[in-house]
């Protein structure tokens, strides 16, 4: 059937790279990308895809119920891809109200809409939540989070996510509405805002500036190539169950200090550098609050399930993502400067 899908942050990192598959790929659904345009969210992450007839972006926050009444009635909206969060961990214990506001009440005031606007008629609607591993909490030197892992966050950030999945199951299981959600491990690739750790390293390498790395080095993340993550997106909402979580994973652990000691060795190949010399800048620093050691997923329910699997590992996906950042030298120091927050204040008078 003809889709039109309301895709929330559609401007940041994981969003931006969904819609960029997904306008391409499906001409006949219609996406209205819904995005605030906080700091991470970035209009030049979806240069071209205003020429798109099947496309439509929209400024606008989850949390205003009346906008997102006008948004369902206006372009008759029948699929929900909710991305749009607070992410980083460590803003998240600065500031944790923002991550309430925007993960926990922003995802209930998009239900509501969407429970308002479908008035129980389920036929052919879907309310897909996207969130992150996170929730599970840390694991120790063996074992994989699963479906059913029970929910432990430790920071801020985890716990409003780890709020908002049962929120969404809630809504299932008490009015009917069909939902599917998915748990995603650490993605890394093109256009992510450079506070995260590979940006973040390769502006730093690049600038022969200091690369910390929190406490010993040896926590341990899977990584997820941000267009892999796009595709299982693509094949949760057309082939999933409803009712059903499916937890996306890159089945690529590495260690913090590992990761960034391969990633020195790749920037000094593509900088013409002596070998070794960018890992003289690693600087080890003070550890997070309640940094988690070790996240691993087990993604065999949804190879199994729908025969997704990752394509790409690190060294891959690592060498195309330090050349992305080195090309796209504008993009990375207007974000940097936050000259691109200049032009949004001006186009949207905010």
């Amino acid at each position: 059937m003809k889709r039109t899908i309301l895709v929330t942050g559609g401007a940041g990192f994981i969003g931006s790279n969904l819609l960029r598959l997904m306008v391409n790929k499906y001409s006949d659904y219609t996406f209205i990308n819904l995005d605030k345009l906080t700091y991470a969210g970035n209009l030049e992450n979806l240069k071209g895809l205003d020429s798109f007839d099947n496309y439509t972006f929209v400024k606008g926050d989850i949390c205003d119920s009346n906008l997102l009444n006008d948004l369902f009635n206006k372009y008759s909206i029948n699929a929900v891809m909710h991305l749009a969060a607070e992410s980083h961990v460590d803003r998240s214990i600065s500031n944790p109200m923002s991550f309430i506001e925007t993960n926990i009440v922003g995802t209930v005031t998009l239900l509501n809409a969407a429970k308002y606007a479908w008035d129980g008629n389920y036929d052919d609607k879907i309310f897909y939540h996207i969130s992150t591993d996170e929730v599970y909490g840390s694991l120790g030197e063996t074992g994989f989070f699963t479906e059913t892992t029970s929910y432990d966050p430790r920071s801020p950030y985890s716990a409003s996510k780890a709020s908002s999945d049962p929120l969404v199951r809630a809504y299932y299981h008490t009015y009917g509405m069909p939902v599917k959600l998915s748990n995603c491990s650490n993605n890394y690739g093109p256009y992510q805002f450079p506070e995260k750790l590979l940006p973040l390293m390769i502006n730093n390498i690049k600038n022969n500036k200091e690369l910390p790395v929190y406490g010993d080095g040896k926590y341990t993340r899977d990584w997820l190539w941000v267009d892999d993550h796009a595709e299982a997106i693509d094949v949760v909402f057309h082939k999933g169950a409803i009712g059903e979580t499916y937890n996306i994973g890159g089945n690529n652990e590495w260690k913090n200090i590992d990761l960034v000691e391969l990633l020195c060795d790749t920037m000094d190949q593509l900088l013409d550098r002596e070998v070794g010399s960018s890992r003289s800048l690693i600087r080890f620093v003070k550890d997070r609050p309640g940094h988690d050691r070790r996240y691993a997923i087990d993604a065999s329910k949804i190879k199994d399930d729908l025969g997704w699997e990752p394509k790409v590992q690190m060294q891959e996906g690592l060498l195309a993502t330090a050349k992305w950042y080195l090309e796209q030298e504008e993009w990375m120091s207007r974000i940097v400067s936050g000259a691109y927050k200049e032009y949004y204040s001006k186009q949207y008078n905010s």
